[in-house]
């Protein structure tokens, strides 16, 4: 769509992505991105960090799934999509806004790492299982961690897998797009 925010962003993961499947069986993932400004101050001869600004992500489908897989707390990221601002009003009554990124690209920065990528088998797992199961693998490793495939599977960090048609609490809804 024309008119929309397009941002890349570079930072450090700040938690593992979260992985959830929304009642129509879509995989999401959230994370947060801290995105920190590096000055060099000349008069003491040193790196200086700035103020860090810390994004909230999602990517959605077979993405996330990958995302899930692939990245884990600490890593160094680059994350491109739509920026997003949403207001709502806290428990208090007071208007707040916050800024969202609906992420398209997503990868680790190889700057001071590397990575072995592996290419993805296709596969929704929208609840009829299947889907592609973790490789871990490369310098960073995921260790494979893998997903319920079924409601209730023990895997399953939530309990209850919104892909077996189960309501689940702090669902996300559908994509916006």
């Amino acid at each position: 769509m024309s008119g929309e925010t397009i941002i890349t962003v570079i930072g450090n993961l700040v938690d593992d992505p979260e992985l959830r499947w929304t009642n129509g069986g879509a995989a999401v993932a959230k994370f947060r991105v801290a995105s920190t400004p590096r000055t060099f101050d000349r008069q003491t001869n040193e790196w200086k960090d700035g103020e860090s600004l810390f994004l909230a992500c999602s990517v959605w489908r077979q993405a996330a799934e990958n995302c899930a897989e692939s990245l884990q707390k600490g890593m160094r990221v680059i994350v491109q999509g739509r920026l997003k601002q949403r207001l709502y009003e806290d428990n208090q009554g007071v208007r707040r806004t916050v800024y969202e990124l609906d992420v398209e690209e997503v990868g680790p920065s190889l700057r001071s790492a590397t990575a072995k990528v592996t290419k993805a088998s296709g596969g929704v797992r929208g609840g009829q299982g299947g889907g592609q199961q973790g490789q871990g693998g490369g310098s960073w490793g995921s260790g494979g961690r893998q997903q319920g495939q079924q409601g209730g599977g023990q895997d399953d960090p939530w309990g209850s897998s919104a892909a077996a048609g189960g309501q689940q609490d702090g669902a996300w809804d559908q994509p916006p797009f």
